[in-house]
């Protein structure tokens, strides 16, 4: 099974996708991981990317979809995956395209899960105190929910469109909403 895991900062999309490639034994891919082995290993990609980090940039599209494509290329994905960070823009999602077609690996779902903004802010704020991340403030937290609404909410309507977009609810315990994404995955492949 190939998966897009997406939703707005803190609505649990790293802890599904956990649960997920637990459940139907693929391989988890969150973009910040894949920059983080690139540069740990340092690989050229990873040399690339890293001179934008320590300047305080983002890494420009056109290098992540090559960091993104190496990764979907390695041999531990070949059962499936779940790509959770990524794509997060309309470059991003024509750039998907075009790998999985050169790979010849279509997309079997997006997990689309879904919370209101109030419920978003206080979990942030909570997971802040305790993980101590320092990411979660309350600026940069309505930046980031701004960014998410502008560049990658309207991605959704792009896969709805495809027939692949699997809604939601992000409220609710761990287990309850994982095993609503689980049932609504299964009845799709029935």
């Amino acid at each position: 099974m190939r998966l897009l895991i997406m939703g707005p900062q803190g609505v649990g999309k790293g802890t599904q996708a956990e649960r997920l490639c637990a459940h139907y034994s693929i391989t988890h891919i969150a973009t910040g991981d894949i920059f983080r082995a690139n540069i740990k290993g340092g690989t050229q990609l990873g040399k690339q990317a890293q001179a934008y980090i320590n300047k305080g940039q983002l890494v420009p599209d056109e290098l992540t979809n090559k960091l993104v494509e190496d990764r979907l290329g390695q041999k531990d994905v070949e059962d499936g995956w779940i790509l959770d960070g990524y794509p997060r823009n309309a470059g991003q999602v024509a750039a998907l395209d075009e790998m999985l077609g050169r790979l010849g690996t279509p997309l079997d779902a997006v997990v689309a899960l879904e919370a209101d903004r109030d419920i978003l802010l206080e979990r942030m704020a909570k997971r802040a105190q305790i993980e101590g991340r320092s990411d979660d403030n309350p600026e940069t937290i309505k930046a980031r929910l701004a960014v998410y609404e502008k560049e990658t909410k309207p991605l959704l309507d792009t896969y709805e469109k495809r027939g692949l977009l699997v809604r939601i609810n992000g409220v609710g315990s761990i287990e309850s909403i994982t095993d609503d994404i689980i049932a609504r995955l299964d009845a799709r492949t029935k």
